[in-house]
C-alpha cells in the first residue's frame, strides 16, 4: 500500500478562501481531514497561513457587525455591547455563599413567563 505524499505548498495554496475549514483544505489537498488537521497545527508556515486566514475571516464578521451597528441595527449593538463592554453592559451575577451547595439554572429571557 503506497502511502501519499503531500508538501507543505499544496496545503498553502489550499488555505486562502476556505475561512479557516479544515474539511475545505482537505478537500483541495486531496486528503482527509485528520490529514489536513496534522498538517495545519504541525508544520509552522501552514499555521501561519491557516491563522491568517482565520484573522481574515474575523475581520469580515467584524466589518458586518459593525456596519448593521451604523445602519441602526439595536439588537447587533446590544449583542455588542455585553460582548465588548461586558463589565458594563454583560449580565452581572453577585455569587454568595453560606457554605451550602450552590445549584446554578440558568434560563433565557425568552424562557420566563
Amino acid at each position: 500500500m503506497s502511502r501519499a505524499t503531500y508538501t507543505v505548498q499544496q496545503f498553502i495554496k489550499a488555505i486562502p478562501g476556505t475561512g479557516g475549514i479544515i474539511a475545505t483544505i482537505a478537500e483541495r489537498v486531496g486528503c482527509s481531514w485528520n490529514t489536513a488537521k496534522k498538517w495545519v497545527d504541525h508544520k509552522p508556515t501552514v499555521n501561519e497561513v491557516y491563522q491568517e486566514e482565520c484573522e481574515r475571516i474575523d475581520d469580515m464578521a467584524v466589518s458586518i457587525v459593525l456596519k448593521a451597528i451604523r445602519e441602526g441595527d439595536v439588537s447587533t449593538a446590544k449583542w455588542w455591547l455585553s460582548k465588548k463592554r461586558r463589565q458594563t453592559f454583560g449580565e452581572n451575577i453577585d455569587i454568595s455563599s453560606t457554605g451550602e451547595p450552590i445549584q446554578f439554572i440558568i434560563k433565557n429571557v425568552s424562557d420566563t413567563d
